[in-house]
């Protein structure tokens, strides 16, 4: 039986590879590291299915280095150690370092990657990961900062047609059939700019052909063959935070069109609707705020409700939500007046004394030494207001308010502005 075709037209050059000119085009970072077989150690992040394993094979072969191939997902510290030695031992007269390459780098622990630091900071091999996590949240610090990121994308329509014309012109199985490529468009469209995927789609479309003198693909064809498209969203992976990212910046910049879609998105790749509904919370603070109060109502009634009747019809009340927040006046003057103040109380080496009439007095010493002394009761002036000092000596003409430019907070500004004229400078 033939090997899968995505697996009987993996590159095994350069020439071959298709995509990511970027870091392999001519000129281009990984191209120079080839030509000069000096190649530092580094992390190729991306999506699957964009030849991240491909490209540290072609990078170990065009600069005629063995590798070692480990997975993190079936690997263990004991693994790490026993390739270390191997390295060690292929490090005899000028013979070049051998490249050790891990899949997946980001499900290693914090020992595994540990273990690694001696072997990178010593020359004993060049460590080459791959990872479609964000190595800023997996790798640790110590690895990373030892290592080079370079960042893999998605393949373009242009090279996927590229792919697709390699495949059914250059593959010794597909050129004995007749084949007859009429659409494109679903076939792009359920790859998802990943190749392995849109290698596996045509494989799987030919094969429910086979029987036929001729086979045919088109949008029809394809969306029947394959049914349902599954929604490229990793609820623990970095997808995840993308597009909550997406989501929660797109309430903030007012456009519940594009708030609703990627709150869709979530959905149907089965995100909790909780954690959901917790973003709206914090957004209902951070981004609307005092320009509408009654956001964080909502909001919170949002989170209630969605705890208490979970999906499938959680998703009405978070689009209620959404839409509200997202088309709702926007103020972030909370946000920044707590960051404000705390950034104040985190670099202030001063120990501030809390005015002696803002203490509370207690015992009757407490009253001797004049805590609670001249304290003025705010209900018992008119407009239940008086003028008197609340912020610690030193600090009492701070603002850690500043008031957004919006209706109601103009309103408050200027009720603040009359009420401690003369008093705040």
């Amino acid at each position: 039986m033939a090997p899968p075709l995505a697996e009987r037209l993996r590159p095994k050059s350069l020439k071959e590879y298709i995509g990511q000119s970027h870091l392999v085009g001519e000129g281009a970072i990984l191209n120079r590291f080839i030509e000069a077989k000096n190649i530092p150690s580094f992390i190729l992040w991306g999506p699957p299915g964009v030849g991240k394993t491909t490209l540290a094979q072609i990078v170990a072969h065009e600069t005629k280095r063995e590798i070692i191939t480990l997975s993190a997902i079936s690997a263990g510290v004991k693994d790490v150690r026993d390739a270390i030695e191997r390295a060690k031992g292929r490090r005899f007269f000028d013979a070049p370092v051998p490249i050790l390459f891990i899949d997946e780098i980001h499900r290693f622990s914090k020992s595994q990657q540990d273990s690694l630091l001696g072997a990178v900071e010593q020359g004993i091999f060049t460590l080459i990961g791959a990872t479609t996590e964000n190595p800023s949240f997996e790798v640790i610090r110590p690895l990373l900062s030892r290592m080079q990121v370079y960042i893999l994308k998605p393949m373009v329509e242009e090279e996927l047609e590229e792919l697709l014309t390699r495949a059914l012109t250059h593959d010794s199985e597909l050129k004995k059939l007749t084949v007859e490529v009429v659409e494109r468009e679903a076939l792009f469209r359920y790859s998802g700019g990943d190749a392995r995927k849109l290698l596996n789609i045509l494989d799987i479309v030919i094969t429910s052909q086979i029987h036929l003198p001729k086979i045919v693909i088109n949008n029809k064809i394809v969306t029947d063959t394959l049914k349902d498209n599954p929604v490229s969203y990793d609820k623990d992976g970095e997808m995840h935070y993308d597009v909550i990212s997406a989501f929660i910046k797109s309430i903030r910049g007012s456009d519940p069109d594009a708030a609703i879609y990627y709150l869709a998105k979530m959905l149907l790749a089965g995100e909790d609707c909780k954690f959901i509904a917790r973003r709206l919370v914090i957004s209902s603070s951070e981004d609307v705020g005092l320009a509408n109060p009654n956001a964080l109502l909502i909001a919170n009634a949002c989170f209630d409700t969605v705890s208490k009747i979970g999906m499938p019809e959680a998703r009405i009340p978070l689009a209620q939500a959404t839409i509200y927040l997202a088309t709702s006046p926007k103020s972030n003057s909370a946000y920044l007046a707590i960051n404000r103040a705390m950034e104040l109380v985190r670099s202030d080496t001063n120990n501030r004394a809390i005015p002696l009439h803002l203490r509370n007095a207690p015992t009757e010493l407490m009253k001797k030494i004049g805590y609670g002394v001249e304290y003025k009761y705010s209900h018992d002036y008119p407009g239940h207001f008086v003028a008197q000092q609340f912020l610690p000596e030193g600090l009492e003409n701070m603002r850690f308010f500043q008031a957004a430019d919006n209706a109601r907070e103009t309103e408050i500004q200027n009720r603040m502005d009359r009420l401690w004229s003369g008093f705040k400078k």
